[in-house]
């Protein structure tokens, strides 16, 4: 029977293993947004990110109502639905054939 110390091979991939874990954990969170009612809201860097589009773009956007967006003061705010149904209304399925 081998003996088990904090030198041992086992006891070392545990470890790393557990570092793994943590790893991930720790980005899900990070990444993670907090839901409200069961929606999604994005940052302006994140629907921006999202869209493959420039800020600037996503003002233009907003300044000609092609985007829905929620303001509070000074900060802008999206539905992830809401993108969504954007892309669906511009998704042009004659491209794709």
């Amino acid at each position: 029977m081998e003996l088990i110390n904090s030198n041992s091979e086992m006891i070392k991939e545990f470890f790393q293993s557990m570092d793994r874990m943590l790893d991930g954990i720790s980005r899900l969170a990070k990444e993670s947004r907090p839901h409200l009612n069961g929606e999604k809201f994005l940052s302006n860097r994140e629907a921006a990110k999202y869209l493959k589009v420039s800020i600037r773009t996503l003002q233009e956007w907003r300044d000609t109502g092609v985007i829905p967006y929620i303001q509070i003061k000074g900060k802008i705010i999206y539905r992830q639905s809401d993108i969504e149904r954007l892309l669906q209304t511009y998704y042009n399925k004659e491209r794709q054939e």
